[in-house]
């Protein structure tokens, strides 16, 4: 990953979006990038909210990189608890997994399928179906959660500013401004296209969440959200201008409470390397779910990761155990980084 502003540099690797099936130990058994449709078919699929509305739990197994054994220690630990828990931690320029549990349990991920969102108005803006159109606000975009733009006078912005936004602060109003732009259908035929069949941004923000509407805004495995990330990083997803004005916005993102809360960097302001870090954080959060999917560059190597965790959100002492597990990831990702990578 190089700042977001320029153009990062290729390296060999899987195409994003691929899911990697890993053996233990962290090794791929299959050549990242090569799964068939056959065989993505033929792999038993976890469905969220099935008809008797109960989410789906994985078995909690996968290969780990001996210096991850605090963070499967920690994650056991909530998964053991009731929750659902999904993690991947891939290295950036080999494209090794070091990090597989569950990875391929698809479960809901709030706001961050905000990144395939981002990622459609990216390609518009690049190849011009998306100026500097000004968006008015509008009843049909307000809910009160995370955001700026409802507590600003200003009722128009342009589409690069609402980008920032969301990439700055999951605004919900210029999320739901933007997804009505460019239709929900576009974003889904984009994640298609680039080979992303399991992770959706399925609903536009909403307080509240009726009987006729989607039970979540998103959904995704772990092992193709890290994927994602890795190919932003490498300048892959689209093109590297597509994926340049995405790092961008995402290098922008103001929350660092769980994963990247362990990175010890400035919440407000990580664009440029410091200590020889440098990260782009996503997190996804609503009652019961904690998400995130990052990028971090060291002095010694590269990540990009993703974890979920979904839970009984009954007490503040359950989602304190979910957060201090997820920093406990945190700090063995940082530690990661500071080795060189191991080919």
């Amino acid at each position: 990953m190089t700042e977001p502003d320029a153009a990062p540099s290729s390296e060999p690797g899987a195409e994003p979006g691929g899911t990697p099936s890993t053996e233990p130990g962290g090794t791929p058994s299959t050549e990242p990038g090569t799964d068939t449709g056959a065989a993505r078919r033929s792999r038993r699929r976890h469905q969220v909210g099935g008809g008797n509305g109960v989410r789906a739990r994985g078995r909690h197994r996968g290969g780990a990189d001996e210096r991850f054994g605090a963070t499967v220690d920690a994650l056991g630990a909530v998964a053991r608890d009731g929750a659902g828990v999904s993690a991947s931690i891939i290295d950036t320029s080999t494209g090794k997994a070091l990090l597989a549990v569950d990875d391929t349990l698809v479960q809901p991920v709030a706001s961050l399928g905000r990144i395939l969102l981002l990622i459609e108005v990216a390609a518009r803006l690049e190849d011009g179906r998306l100026h500097g159109d000004r968006l008015q606000r509008m009843a049909r975009d307000t809910a009160t959660g995370a955001g700026l733009w409802q507590f600003l006078q200003e009722p128009t912005m342009q589409v690069p500013d609402l980008a920032t936004l969301v990439g700055a602060t999951a605004d919900a109003w210029a999320t739901n401004a933007l997804l009505s732009t460019v239709g929900i259908d576009a974003v889904r035929q984009r994640a298609e296209a680039l080979g992303i069949d399991r992770t959706a941004l399925i609903d536009r923000v909403r307080d509240r969440r009726g009987p006729d509407d989607a039970p979540d805004a998103s959904v995704a495995p772990t092992g193709e959200l890290a994927w994602l990330m890795r190919g932003l990083a490498l300048g892959e997803v689209v093109d590297e201008a597509v994926s340049n004005r995405v790092l961008g916005w995402l290098s922008l993102a103001s929350d660092t409470s769980l994963v990247a809360g362990s990175f010890g960097l400035d919440p407000l302001a990580h664009r440029a390397l410091d200590h020889g870090l440098q990260a782009v954080v996503v997190t996804g959060s609503s009652t019961g779910v904690r998400a995130e999917a990052g990028i971090l560059r060291g002095p010694g190597s590269s990540v990009s990761y993703a974890v979920t965790v979904t839970f009984d959100d009954v007490t503040l002492q359950r989602r304190l155990a979910v957060v201090e597990a997820l920093r406990t990831m945190g700090t063995e990702v940082l530690e990661a980084v500071h080795a060189p990578a191991r080919r």
